[in-house]
């Protein structure tokens, strides 16, 4: 069984989708699934860490630096797969995708889209792909967390079957060990203000290492914040424990996690996060704002962690608590791993994508050559998704601009 993903690659990023779809792939051919992927890129394709790990893993993959208008990805999403045909595609988070997935579908393959995260983008992907045109609806969507899940069933019905597969992380061997001197308190992921409150996180980190004796903190990841997490230690550190350790590989986070005894987020919102279920599988115990999706489902309040109710205050405590008592620290330790390995481990989740590909597959439709139109007549461009749904001014809109361009030459 074949199938095709398509995904945005870019040069050191870092973040969930971008660590999941690399390690997914050896798992589903482990399971008898052959996975090709599509990668759009912006420029380098060596600083793209996906990229390369698929590269390195021997898996079938094609690079396209990003075209200017969706009509040119999407026909070369097109082209990609009348030539070499899958079982099934996945669009995963990928918008022309998701309008190619129209013509894939009408070949009787079936189409996948990947709810990644509870945040606008994704719920215009709702309302174009999965409740919008029956032409443009997909044939299966995946949630990535229960309350995801049931966000969408509550939007009412539809065609796509929808199924709730979480990430899954790989358990180590071994578990991080209880602190004997300092508690480490560490984040990793995007540095950004948008969700992830990058700078409001590194305030109550700051503030932790300077009210909680013996505490030290590492803020691991890069993004467009990083030099507004500097400023914010320089400035209000003042020689304390803390500082910015840089991006780190996505296959090589737990090597930093195992080091660690306590992982923080304390994001506006979340899908299912991943840096978190990789350090739980190491017995880091986790310490988030109780937001409503993802971080319930980790965190079983004083079991497998501690959801605190503020940045300040309630934070504090929480690491305060981790610090002085001991034994409440190899209880969380013990009881994170402990929901990983029953309920979120790298191969439950691998299960379930092959369980789910092949239940589509099954029930498709006999398998005919994609039809690729010379025109692309698509739905009107939906807001949540325009920043990357760009299509090519009309013809009197490159008329008008040819005349101003000539009349400004003359002039």
């Amino acid at each position: 069984m074949k199938v095709s993903f398509c995904a945005y690659d870019f040069p050191d990023r870092v973040g969930g989708p971008y660590a999941w779809l690399p390690r997914l792939l050896p798992l589903l051919r482990d399971r008898g699934i052959e996975p090709k992927v599509l990668f759009f890129i912006p420029g380098n394709k060596k600083k793209c860490q996906a990229v390369q790990l698929v590269k390195e893993q021997g898996f079938q993959h094609s690079v396209k630096k990003f075209p200017r208008y969706i009509d040119q990805r999407i026909r070369w999403i097109l082209e990609e797969l009348k030539e070499d045909t899958p079982d099934v595609f996945i669009p995963n988070l990928v918008v022309p995708a998701f309008y190619a997935s129209r013509w894939v579908k009408k070949a009787g393959i079936p189409t996948v889209g990947v709810m990644h995260s509870d945040d606008p983008f994704y719920y215009g992907v709702l309302d174009q792909f999965v409740f919008g045109s029956s032409d443009y609806q997909l044939s299966g969507f995946v949630a990535v967390s229960r309350f995801i899940e049931q966000t969408i069933h509550n939007k009412g019905k539809t065609q796509s079957l929808i199924r709730c597969i979480p990430y899954g992380a790989p358990i180590p061997p071994n578990k991080t060990k209880k602190p004997s001197d300092k508690l480490r308190i560490i984040y990793v992921g995007r540095l950004v203000e948008e969700q992830k409150q990058i700078s409001l996180l590194t305030k109550a980190f700051c503030r932790a290492v300077k009210e909680v004796p013996n505490t030290e903190a590492i803020i691991y990841g890069s993004g467009s914040s990083s030099d507004a997490v500097e400023k914010i230690i320089a400035e209000e550190s003042q020689g304390l424990p803390i500082k910015l350790g840089g991006k780190i590989d996505s296959n090589k986070v737990q090597q930093h996690l195992l080091q660690s005894h306590v992982i923080v987020l304390l994001s506006d919102y979340e899908g299912l996060p991943i840096a978190l279920m990789e350090a739980m599988a190491c017995g880091v115990v986790p310490v988030c704002l109780r937001i409503r999706s993802g971080i319930p489902e980790l965190i079983d309040n004083g079991v497998s962690g501690l959801l605190v109710d503020d940045r300040g205050d309630s934070f504090v405590n929480a690491i305060r608590r981790l610090q002085q008592e001991t034994e409440l620290w190899e209880k969380l330790s013990q009881g994170a791993r402990a929901k990983i390995e029953a309920d979120y481990s790298d191969t439950v989740g691998a299960d379930k994508w092959a369980n789910f590909l092949r239940e589509l597959s099954q029930s498709a439709s006999i398998k005919q050559s994609i039809k690729i139109p010379p025109f692309f007549f698509l739905p009107p461009v939906h807001p949540p998704l325009a920043v990357e749904d760009k299509r090519r001014p009309s013809f009197s809109k490159r008329l008008q601009y040819k005349l101003s361009n000539l009349v400004k030459s003359k002039n």
